[in-house]
């Protein structure tokens, strides 16, 4: 397992990644409607650009093994982690954890706030990020909650 920066042919792997293991891991937490929404079957090109272009702007965190994308996150130059998801196929291996290491270390603010899924709620709170607040938000006229997470 390796660990790199984004490159801008990783992007039809990630996006796959996301669409996947959001309808496959997340699915115990949120409906298939709710799932749609969150990470639907295809993305437009508009939706493409704006991806690659936070990947970029962000400090981005590919796994790989092989030629296999394992994982991915981002966190911005304010301490916003935003994304940190896992292939479906690769759960509880430590890639999260590794990229969330990566993550942080890079982060120069003192708080690191992120908006967690239910579903990824206990993995933040076990590297010691608390609830500051629960939320629900709307993705394509579908609500979805999460919690808006904090580690200082």
């Amino acid at each position: 397992m390796i660990f790199r920066k984004y490159q801008q042919e990783d992007l039809p792997q990630i996006l796959r990644l996301f669409h996947d293991t959001v309808h496959s891991i997340c699915s115990g937490d949120y409906t298939a409607a709710q799932l749609d929404a969150w990470a639907p079957d295809s993305f437009d090109t508009d939706v493409q650009k704006r991806w690659h272009c936070t990947l970029t702007e962000h400090f981005t965190v590919i796994a790989e093994e092989g030629l296999v994308i394992t994982g991915f996150g981002d966190i911005d130059d304010t301490g916003y982690l935003d994304r940190l998801y896992v292939h479906k196929d690769y759960q509880r291996q430590g890639i999260a954890s590794g990229i969330c290491d990566r993550l942080e270390a890079h982060a120069s603010p003192n708080i690191i706030t992120t908006h967690a899924s239910i579903t990824a709620k206990p993995f933040f709170q076990k590297r010691g990020y608390h609830v500051a607040a629960r939320q629900t938000v709307e993705r394509h006229g579908i609500l979805l909650t999460n919690f808006i997470m904090k580690k200082e």
